[in-house]
């Protein structure tokens, strides 16, 4: 009888440990792109075409196809990057590199955008990149 129990919670103890190890290796198969890594975003121009031409303006004027994302530094970039710049009646003010990367702030590209390109593109960025955490760094890529 000993025997059996015996066998019983060694087996079940296999179990555990196989369980275990598949969870460990199901979780770092999933895991997003770290910082090491370059998420290469392919952005729709075709859809955004105001926001990718300043994105690309603002590229070809020397500021990086790159960012690195800092959500939490978002609110302090924009505020730098947009000082002193006036609002426009009917625009916002689109930012190159954007405020939820640690490049944005002060010195960021600001070019007034239609409302409804401006805030689809960010939308857009934002479901895209949703799922890496902060210190990815993201390549904007047009063709």
């Amino acid at each position: 009888m000993k025997k059996k129990l015996l066998i019983v919670v060694i087996g079940f103890l296999m179990a555990l440990y196989v369980v275990y190890f598949n969870n460990q290796a199901n979780e770092k198969d999933a895991t997003p792109a770290t910082s090491n890594e370059v998420v290469q975003l392919q952005f729709p121009a075709d859809r955004y075409p105001e926001t990718a031409k300043h994105i690309q303006e603002a590229i070809d004027n020397g500021h990086a196809a790159t960012c690195t994302i800092d959500r939490d530094g978002a609110d302090e970039n924009r505020k730098l990057s947009l000082r002193g710049i006036d609002t426009k009646k009917g625009y916002d003010r689109d930012e190159w590199p954007m405020a939820m990367c640690t490049e944005g702030g002060e010195g960021a590209d600001i070019e007034y955008i239609t409302p409804k390109d401006n805030r689809g593109a960010g939308s857009w960025v934002g479901n895209q990149l949703e799922d890496y955490p902060d210190g990815t760094l993201v390549e904007f890529i047009f063709e």
